[in-house]
């Protein structure tokens, strides 16, 4: 099989690096080239970057949408509590004011610590009450006699 002679130009860092490939593998220059290429214009290499493409792409739809949902969840509950608050809460006396600011400070470093001890942990805590409520729904239905919360061949 005849080979045609190619002079091309490539990068300072692609020729150090195609120099150590081809050591490591123990094959000259032109087969590292030559089966990268053959893999670069293969159709089916095609397909399998294609295929991966797509499931990395789906991946990070999904991850997208956790992300959205999670954060119209925090949204919901930030505006339900900020209503909840205005409704309820008292205005300050004058003279109260500043040990009610006190307070809220005390109150705010001891929410950061809070904060900052469940962080660590690693936790959700929407995905914990989340996980809660479905726990208590799944309760509530099966003490209603609800048969869609039984196991096959279990009967209320």
């Amino acid at each position: 099989m005849t080979r045609a002679r190619l002079n091309i130009f490539i990068e300072p860092a692609h020729a150090k690096r195609l120099d150590q490939v081809a050591a490591h593998r123990g094959v000259s220059k032109s087969a590292v080239i030559a089966a990268a290429l053959a893999a670069f214009l293969s159709p089916d290499g095609e397909d399998q970057r294609q295929v991966a493409l797509g499931k990395r792409l789906d991946r990070l739809s999904r991850q997208f949408e956790r992300l959205e949902r999670d954060q119209g969840v925090l949204i919901e509950t930030f505006a339900l509590y900020l209503r909840h608050y205005l409704t309820v809460a008292l205005p300050v006396p004058e003279h109260q004011q500043d040990a009610m600011r006190a307070q809220g400070r005390a109150r705010y470093a001891q929410f950061i610590q809070q904060l900052a001890r469940h962080i660590q942990r690693g936790r959700s805590l929407v995905r914990d009450i989340h996980a809660e409520s479905e726990a208590d729904a799944s309760t509530a239905h099966a003490a209603a006699g609800d048969p869609s919360t039984f196991s096959e061949g279990e009967t209320a």
